[in-house]
């Protein structure tokens, strides 16, 4: 029975039980606490926490869902795979223990000619909690069970819950008697790889109030409604109604370990290092498959960095097993053709999924080809020196010049009989993002070395940050700094850094800039340039002095204050960043998630993990909800809490970002609608952002696109001078706005038309003269060379002239034509021959590679056209006289 169907008889018998089809989440579910769907629960986990009411009393459904913790035990055993399939069945508050038994006994042992999946019931075997009789009883009731083949579990096998306080309950575990060719007997106590679970079943029913661990809890009470979480596991179900021995072997899976054998001419079951290799290939391309249909793309980061070391542990494995060539164009179709029976999106799908695994591929191969090289040699001369591991010095030189990931580099280690200094290696990394952070510290305040800020902070401690509560202080100096070092007075114009003991002034984080403003003092002012956070609890402001002398010496009182505009102006854009990122998942889906962002007052830019360019309606429809949002008045609130509770409660944590566990700030427009962890400022309600106007749409690198905006006044200020334009242009065009596109079109395309009228007349004129350049051949050695100045031609045209006077030529006669144009300060250099002179030893290419130096550039091509370019157009003679010179020497003239 194929996996399909399988699948398709899962949700069919339940369907017919009254349950509602829930189609898969993506694998890139919007839960702060996962980098993907790992569990067939995940999506419904709102309801069974009582976070939100669930839409039906009963569902069904086949989840997809990728597990990372075991990628380095993919292909050493046949029990761990990255991407499965999750069959589960659900009831909120409606059916229990009796009913999940029941449907689930009639599914397995139902006949296959009735729907079922044909299990023979005396092969089967469930385990339960010891302290659940009801389970127990309910087995032998509705299946007919003996109690021989209903073994007890503890706590850690037969108890579920979240690892958090939460709904938990007993489990009961559903296993298949392989036969005794796999095992002792004696129940799946006795031996789990002859009696395989394929099946649990999780009696939610209490309500835990602390989980220490899994068999560790505190029981605050019943659930108020009882619940039911199954999980089939639709790999395992296969191999075992298909006669195989494991998951890799099954029809979704198999193929592709069938087309790499072809591939590498070695063969499947021969020997187990290269079994090892053909089920990492196997399961590493149809994880990436489902990866990249679900939005994911190759990245150094989260659920990027995962697809990117599948995608090149599947092409090196392919490598190892002797194939050099790309891989993944003869493999990734393969399973597309498997898995398309389930996921038909992703043939529908597969010219983007395609593109984005072969690039990757590209890359890879070329980071192969030199860190192998560095890795081998590094090898090498650790085992000549009697040693065994390979320093961390070597690993980070592969990661930092070669692009070579920490977890290749131990694969390649660990085959090579070698260690790595894994210590030093992170380490070295740790070293690296300080001198990043201390180089850009270094750009925003005067100096990269934190020790006089630290002596500060120790010396004063924090300062006290009052950005949230007012723009105005009353504040004391603290510590001045001119040059990177500390200073007793700034004179005016004198640019200095200063610590205040308390400051009203933003300091740049989370993407928005820094406030500005001014500290006045007795007899000056200050303007503050930045604020800056070089240490933690440290608040710098960069100052110039307007007017007086600033003697911080005396501690005299300071009047700190924030420009009003300027923070109004930034409170927008940020929540207009906010604003423009639930948009953008509105309109493109839950996968589209920043990934970086800034934002100053009127302005804003959002960056995002797509792998497409958007069309203009997407961008409209963006901007659309953006001020749909404004104008429905969404009010916006803040609220402290634990990681752990903002993550629950469904906010945004930014992949990259770093949050304090104690506490973090969530930030909310419209309720659930956008949340996420944020420390900047913010509006009261959307409304007061005035207007988001989004400016352009663009790639900022691979897998990454970039929105940019306008807010709040500049918003408004765009849009009149949009106004203007169009009111200048349709006083031109003596047309109404609406019709300001139409003719403007109209006369494009006149000019086009007029132009192109144009560009035949020109070549027409080119090409009359070719005749008369023709005729004017000179005769060097029995061969017709043609050497030609054509000022004012580029290089299609010389081409085009070229090829017309070689056709001018005698027929059968050897000819050579070297035509050089100059245009827009680039010289363009065609040669081109008739047979004849190839005959005799004359080559387009070697006239080519002749005269390029001269005019400054170079160009080949073949013996019977070739073509070239410079920036020289001063010697341009003297490269056609040279012409006549090679044919002379080469015809032996």
């Amino acid at each position: 029975m194929e996996t399909a169907e399988i699948r398709r008889r899962f949700v069919a018998h339940f369907e017919a039980n009254a349950h509602t089809v829930v189609p898969s989440a993506s694998l890139l579910l919007d839960d702060p606490n996962l980098l993907f769907v790992n569990a067939g629960m995940v999506p419904f986990k709102p309801y069974f926490l009582g976070q939100e009411t669930a839409p039906y009393d009963r569902a069904v459904s086949v989840q997809k869902c990728v597990r990372t913790l075991d990628i380095e035990e993919v292909g050493k055993t046949t029990r761990h795979g990255t991407f499965f399939q999750m069959c589960g069945n659900f009831s909120f508050g409606d059916y229990f223990k009796e009913g999940a038994i029941r449907f689930a006994w009639s599914l397995i042992t139902g006949s296959v000619e009735d729907g079922g999946l044909g299990f023979d019931p005396e092969k089967i075997w469930v385990t339960v909690l010891p302290t659940d009789d009801e389970a127990r009883e309910l087995w032998k009731s509705v299946a007919g069970l003996p109690d021989e083949r209903i073994q007890e579990r503890g706590l850690k096998d037969n108890y579920w819950n979240m690892g958090v306080p939460g709904p938990g309950g007993p489990c009961s575990e559903i296993y298949v008697d392989r036969g005794p060719e796999h095992g002792p007997d004696g129940g799946p106590n006795a031996d789990e790889d002859r009696f395989l679970e394929i099946w649990n079943l999780v009696f939610m029913q209490e309500s835990l109030s602390a989980v220490r661990a899994k068999d560790d809890f505190d029981v605050e009470g019943p659930l108020p409604a009882k619940n039911i979480d199954t999980g089939m596991g639709l790999e395992r179900v296969a191999y075992l109604l298909q006669g195989k021995q494991n998951m890799y072997e099954i029809d979704e899976v198999f193929p592709v370990i069938e087309r790499a054998s072809e591939l590498t001419g070695k063969a499947y079951g021969a020997n187990e290092e290269d079994d090892v290799r053909f089920r990492v290939v196997a399961d590493h391309v149809r994880s990436a498959l489902m990866l990249i249909g679900d939005g994911v793309t190759p990245g150094n980061e989260a659920r990027g960095y995962v697809l990117r070391r599948l995608l090149r542990r599947a092409v090196r494995s392919m490598r190892l097993l002797g194939y050099e060539d790309r891989s993944l164009p003869e493999l990734l179709p393969v399973s597309m053709s498997r898995m398309k029976a389930s996921y038909p999106e992703l043939e529908a799908d597969f010219e983007r999924i395609s593109r984005v695994a072969y690039a990757e591929e590209d890359a890879f191969r070329k980071t192969l080809q030199a860190g192998t090289q560095i890795f081998d040699q590094a090898a090498q001369r650790v085992k000549a020196s009697g040693q065994a591991r390979l320093s961390g010095d070597q690993a980070f030189a592969l990661h930092d010049t070669y692009g070579f990931p920490i977890d290749l580099t131990l694969e390649m280690a660990s085959e090579a009989g070698l260690s790595v200094d894994e210590d030093g290696f992170r380490a070295l990394m740790t070293e690296q993002r300080e001198r990043a952070k201390a180089d850009a510290r270094a750009k925003k305040g005067q100096h990269a070395d934190t020790g006089v800020y630290r002596g500060i902070l120790d010396a004063h401690g924090p300062t006290e940050w009052l950005a949230y509560e007012t723009l105005e202080t009353e504040s004391r100096p603290l510590a001045l700094l001119a040059g990177g070092a500390p200073a007793r007075s700034l004179a005016t114009g004198e640019v200095g850094e200063l610590v205040l003991d308390r400051t009203p002034f933003y300091a740049e984080s989370g993407g928005q800039a820094a406030d500005a403003g001014t500290i006045e003092f007795d007899g000056g002012r200050l303007e503050v340039l930045d604020v800056q956070r070089p240490v933690r609890g440290l608040v710098v402001h960069q100052v110039r002095v307007v007017d007086g002398e600033l003697d911080a010496t005396g501690g005299a009182a300071l009047h700190a204050r924030v420009d009003p505009e300027w923070r109004l102006g930034a409170r927008q854009a940020h929540s207009g960043t906010h604003v423009v990122h639930a948009a953008l998942r509105e309109v493109l889906g839950p996968t589209a998630l920043q990934s970086g962002s800034y934002n100053r007052p009127g302005y804003l830019r959002l960056d995002f993990g797509w792998t497409t360019g958007l069309d203009a309606q997407q961008v409209r429809d963006i901007e659309q909800v953006s001020n749909h949002a404004l104008r429905a008045d969404l009010p916006v609130h803040w609220q402290y809490m634990t990681l752990p509770e903002a993550k629950e409660w469904g906010a945004i944590a930014l992949f990259g970002e770093t949050y304090d566990d104690s506490k973090v700030r969530v930030v909310e427009i419209g309720g659930p609608w956008s949340r996420e962890l944020c420390g900047g400022t913010h509006v009261d309600h959307s409304s007061q952002i005035g207007t988001i106007v989004v400016t352009g749409e663009s790639s900022v690198g691979s897998g990454n696109r970039r929105i940019e905006a306008f807010t709040g006044v500049e918003g408004f200020a765009y849009l009149a001078r949009e106004r203007d334009v169009v009111s200048q242009l349709t006083g031109l065009l003596k047309t109404q706005p609406d019709d300001l596109v139409g003719r403007v079109s109209e006369l494009v395309d006149r000019l086009r038309a007029v132009e192109k009228e144009a560009e035949k007349a020109r070549v027409a004129q080119l090409l009359a003269a070719a005749g008369q350049v023709a005729a004017g051949a000179e005769v060097v050695g029995g061969v017709h060379v043609v050497a030609h100045r054509a000022d004012g031609a580029s290089g299609g045209d010389v081409r085009t002239l070229a090829m017309d006077i070689r056709s001018r030529l005698p027929q059968g006669e050897p000819g050579v034509v070297v035509v050089i144009g100059a245009a827009d300060g680039k010289v363009s250099v065609v040669a081109a021959l008739t047979e004849a002179a190839r005959e005799r030893g004359l080559s387009a290419n070697a006239l080519v590679r002749a005269v390029g130096p001269l005019v400054g550039g170079k160009g080949g091509g073949k013996d019977d056209v070739a073509q070239g370019g410079g920036t020289d157009a001063s010697r341009i003679d003297e490269a056609l006289a040279l012409v006549t010179t090679e044919v002379a020497r080469t015809a032996g003239a």
